[in-house]
C-alpha cells in the first residue's frame, strides 16, 4: 500500500519535485542501508596509497609521478565502489515506478547530487590523510590562491567523474553481478591508458579519453612537477660507480668529487631541468584543460545513464 502512494505521488509530481523525492530517498538509504560504508572504505584505500608513496609525492619528480598515479587511481577505484551497484540492486523498483511516472532524468540527478555529497567527504577524508601523513602540497594554488584548494579540487573531479561513470554502468547492466564484474576491467583500462607509465605506441590517443590521464597532468602540474629534482639519473650512477676504466674509476671519482663540494642538490635540480614536461608546466592553461576534460566526461556519462534507463521497460526479465 505504501508503495502505491509513493508511486501516485511520483505520478503527478513535477521533474523537480522528484528529485527532491529521490534525493531524501538516497539520503534515508545512506543510513538505514548503510551506504555510509562507502567513507571509511574509500579512507582506507586512500590511507594506504598515500602513507606508502606519499613522502616523496611533491618531492621529487619520480615521487611525484608514482604519489599522483598510485591516488588518481585510488580515487578513481572510490568513485567507483560508490555507484557501481546503486541502480541495478533496484532495477525492478526503478522499472514498476517508471510506469508508473517516474522521470528517469529526475532519478540521475537525484542521485548526481547524492553522490556528489559522497564525493565530497570522501575528498575531505583524503585531504585529511593527506595532513596526516605531511604530504607536502605546494602552498600557492595556480588556478586559485591555495594549491590544497586546487589539489582538493582535481581530488573531487576525479572521484565524482569514476563515480557517475560507475552509475552510468549500473544503468547499463541488470544486475549487481554484472556491474561488480565489470568494475575490474575498468579500473585496469585506467591503469594502462592513462599514459603515466605505459608506453602506448598506437593506442597513444586513447588516453585522453582516461579520467586518470587528466587527473595525473592535473595533480602533476599543482605539485609543480618540472621544478622538483630527479633522482633516477644520480641513483644510475652510483649502482655503476665501481666500474673500472684501464684500472680507474671515473664514476666513483666524479661522485665523490660532487659530493664533497656539496654540488648533489644542484645535480639533482640539474637532471630535473632536462627531464621537463611542457604538460606539467606550473601554469593555469594546463589545469583547466584538464578539469574542463573531466566535467565533459561527468557531462557525458549523465547523459548515457539516463538514456540507457529510459529503456528499461524494454527488460524482459
Amino acid at each position: 500500500m505504501t508503495k502505491e502512494i509513493a508511486s501516485d505521488n511520483i505520478e503527478y509530481s513535477g521533474r523537480l519535485s522528484q528529485v527532491g523525492i529521490y534525493f531524501k530517498k538516497f539520503l534515508r538509504m545512506f543510513v538505514y542501508q548503510n551506504d555510509w560504508k562507502v567513507l571509511p572504505i574509500g579512507a582506507i584505500i586512500a590511507a594506504l596509497v598515500v602513507f606508502v608513496v606519499g613522502s616523496n609525492m611533491f618531492v621529487t619528480q619520480e615521487g611525484t609521478k608514482m604519489g599522483t598515479f598510485a591516488l588518481t587511481c585510488a580515487c578513481i577505484w572510490s568513485g567507483f565502489f560508490n555507484s557501481i551497484q546503486v541502480v541495478c540492486r533496484e532495477r525492478d523498483i526503478v522499472k514498476r515506478e517508471h510506469r508508473s511516472g517516474m522521470h528517469v532524468s529526475s532519478y540521475i540527478v537525484a542521485h548526481m547530487l547524492y553522490q556528489m555529497i559522497l564525493c565530497f567527504l570522501q575528498t575531505l577524508v583524503t585531504l585529511l590523510i593527506c595532513y596526516i601523513a605531511r604530504v607536502q602540497i605546494p602552498g600557492p594554488g595556480i588556478v586559485t590562491p591555495w594549491g590544497v584548494l586546487d589539489f582538493g579540487i582535481t581530488i573531487l573531479l576525479v572521484i565524482y567523474a569514476a563515480d557517475i561513470m560507475a552509475l552510468m554502468v549500473s544503468c547499463l547492466v541488470k544486475t549487481t553481478t554484472t556491474a561488480m564484474t565489470v568494475m575490474p576491467f575498468l579500473l585496469i583500462f585506467q591503469l594502462i591508458f592513462s599514459g603515466g607509465f605505459f608506453e602506448l605506441g598506437a593506442a597513444d590517443f586513447l588516453k585522453v579519453t582516461t579520467i586518470s590521464h587528466w587527473g595525473m597532468d592535473s595533480l602533476s602540474t599543482i605539485g609543480r612537477y618540472n621544478e622538483q629534482p630527479m633522482v633516477t639519473l644520480w641513483n644510475t650512477l652510483v649502482s655503476f660507480k665501481d666500474i673500472e676504466v684501464e684500472g680507474t674509476k671515473p664514476l666513483l671519482y666524479a661522485l665523490q668529487q660532487i659530493e664533497q663540494n656539496d654540488m648533489r642538490d644542484e645535480f639533482l635540480l640539474w637532471s630535473g631541468q632536462n627531464n621537463m614536461n611542457p604538460s606539467y608546466e606550473a601554469v593555469a592553461s594546463n589545469v583547466w584543460p584538464a578539469w574542463l576534460a573531466i566535467v565533459l566526461m561527468i557531462v557525458l556519462f549523465a547523459v548515457v545513464a539516463i538514456i540507457a534507463l529510459k529503456l528499461i521497460d524494454r527488460d524482459k526479465r
